[in-house]
């Protein structure tokens, strides 16, 4: 069996390259080939990709997240602009909608949205969304501007019928699981599962976040701790877990257009 990580805060686990390395190589040796190195911030994005740039199965989503939308550096869309033409990077990300912490206001939470999708699609790739108490917007402004490549609704964490209503709707998107995922009162989630196509479903660590229950006990979420929110979910869906890793493997290479 293979996993994919579809999102993992690489350089928030250790700032030493050197760890960053260890963790990719513990994530290797759990069955973990290829994973995507997400950052907040641009200034993260660069320092985090040169170090990891050689490193076989790590990929990279280049963008600005909605905690950085103040000081989204400048000229933010011509950096992510520069940055795609970089070899390995797959996704414009992550980005989206928080209104939990009340980051700047909407209307500019809102217009960062807006300008990477716009990216996404010119460059034709998926976007990376980060959704938090924002559902209601981020369907409204993708109902009108999702890429053509799609959309990665990261952590998932609205509930089956807001799934229902995106795909109702027609938009390409993907339903991507984190650990909280195996957490008992994560009733949302577990019916979301249930209830959206298998093939539109990708699993993810949020690594250093989200610890999945088997592992509550560490301080931090490694990608390879990735089998057990798949373990989890293959008893969840009834399905076999070599049978339920290929459709995972299968389905996040479509999401992020790279070779089976």
């Amino acid at each position: 069996m293979q996993f994919f990580d579809t999102h993992a805060h690489i350089g928030l686990i250790y700032d030493d390259p050197i760890e960053q390395l260890r963790v990719i190589q513990q994530a290797k040796q759990a069955g973990v080939s290829r994973i995507i190195s997400i950052n907040n911030s641009l200034l993260d994005f660069k320092r985090v990709y040169n170090a990891l740039k050689a490193v076989t199965g790590i990929y990279h989503a280049v963008g600005v997240a909605p905690s950085e939308v103040t000081n989204p550096g400048k000229d933010y869309a011509s950096v992510i602009e520069e940055s795609i033409k970089l070899p390995n990077v797959v996704a414009v990300g992550e980005t989206g909608l928080d209104y939990y912490k009340q980051f700047g206001d909407k209307r500019s939470q809102i217009e960062l949205f807006i300008t990477q999708l716009e990216i996404a699609q010119k460059h034709n790739l998926p976007v990376i969304i980060h959704n938090r108490d924002a559902g209601k917007d981020i369907f409204d402004v993708l109902a009108e501007r999702i890429p053509q490549a799609g959309a990665i609704f990261h952590c998932y964490s609205e509930d089956a019928d807001y799934a229902k209503r995106c795909l109702d709707a027609g938009l390409n998107v993907w339903f991507s699981f984190a650990g909280n995922l195996t957490y008992r009162n994560a009733r949302n989630l577990h019916e979301t599962a249930l209830n959206v196509p298998i093939e539109r479903i990708l699993i993810e660590t949020e690594s250093p976040f989200m610890i999945p229950a088997e592992f509550r006990e560490k301080k931090r979420t490694m990608p390879a701790y990735i089998t057990s929110t798949a373990h989890f979910l293959s008893d969840l869906l009834e399905t076999d877990i070599e049978q339920l890793a290929d459709q995972l493997w299968k389905n996040s290479c479509k999401a992020f257009n790279l070779p089976e």
